[in-house]
């Protein structure tokens, strides 16, 4: 991949017109960009044909986590929006997450299933995370989110599986609400396959430098 291809922009705000701007200004120099619960909750679908009708890939990073049924429906729903990556709750069980996989094969456009670990915000044990992610290989999902912290014992475990590493943060930046972080440069080294970075960009005074940085940091 090139090192564009690895990052996701999170857009982290309240409106619909705000996160198309966004779009307009960094969407070709990412990968994909995160519509994440708070901004889905407040545009909802339409937001998301809006964004794909700019070219831009989403990543819609709703954290699923229901009884498995409900899941499978809201795969198919999501499906039908062409999204590329679709997130749920690794802690939901088995059962919910071999339905999801179950409904997104049957999809046309069958987006890449993640299972969230421990969000970045919480404390957590090395070996919990590794576990979820086996949970999360086993039934069949294509990837895991974790943070930097958890990169490189999943990647020994499960080297199948993409790894997306939110809680990124350049040297020097303010931790925000984030408790487990990393750099750019370490979450790729212990085996990052994307990146996630909102304020870090958004909220950066300059955030086109602010990515341009962040892109020579992981470019080999």
């Amino acid at each position: 991949m090139q090192a564009r291809e690895r990052l996701i922009l999170a857009l982290d705000v309240p409106d619909a017109d705000a996160a198309v701007a966004w779009v307009r200004r960094l969407g070709s120099k990412v990968g994909l960009v995160k519509i994440g619960l708070e901004l889905f909750v407040a545009a909802g679908p339409e937001l998301v044909r809006r964004v794909r009708g700019l070219g831009a890939g989403v990543f819609l990073d709703l954290k699923l986590h229901d009884i498995p049924n409900t899941v499978a429906g809201a795969v198919r729903s999501a499906a039908r929006l062409d999204v590329q990556m679709l997130t749920l709750h690794a802690s939901g069980g088995g059962a919910m997450l071999a339905a999801a996989v179950e409904a997104a094969r049957a999809s046309e456009h069958a987006p890449l299933l993640l299972g969230v670990t421990v969000l970045t915000s919480l404390e957590a044990a090395p070996g919990q995370v590794v576990a979820l992610a086996q949970q999360v290989a086993e039934a069949g999902l294509g990837g895991a989110v974790a943070s930097g912290q958890e990169a490189a014992a999943i990647r020994a475990a499960q080297p199948l599986l993409k790894l997306v590493v939110p809680g990124i943060r350049p040297a020097g930046a303010s931790f925000g609400d984030q408790v487990r972080v990393a750099t750019p440069a370490a979450a790729v080294r212990a085996g990052a396959d994307y990146l996630v970075l909102g304020r870090a960009i958004t909220a950066a005074a300059d955030p086109e430098a602010a990515l341009a940085s962040v892109l020579a940091e992981i470019t080999p």
